[in-house]
């Protein structure tokens, strides 16, 4: 699986828990949380949709680097 096929899944995870995000709209390397309404328990939800799709375990203490979709798809890419 490549960072393209990653980003995706981020994107549509993003889109299951938020349907009124326009991943076109997202800049990928600024903070999730500061361009979408996005509280902690939805950022929870997507880490734990991500884990679930990619059966990749993401630690609770990794969670505070992982906060754009850039970051997001190092880190899975890395672990995959």
């Amino acid at each position: 699986m490549n960072a393209k096929d990653i980003e995706r899944l981020v994107f549509s995870a993003l889109t299951d828990i938020a349907p009124e995000v326009d991943p076109e709209d997202l800049e990928p390397d600024e903070p999730i949380q500061e361009q979408i309404d996005f509280d902690s328990m939805d950022f929870r939800n997507l880490l734990l949709s991500l884990h679930e799709s990619l059966n990749v375990d993401i630690p609770e203490k990794d969670y505070g680097r992982l906060r754009s979709v850039d970051e997001l798809v190092d880190y899975l890419g890395a672990r995959l």
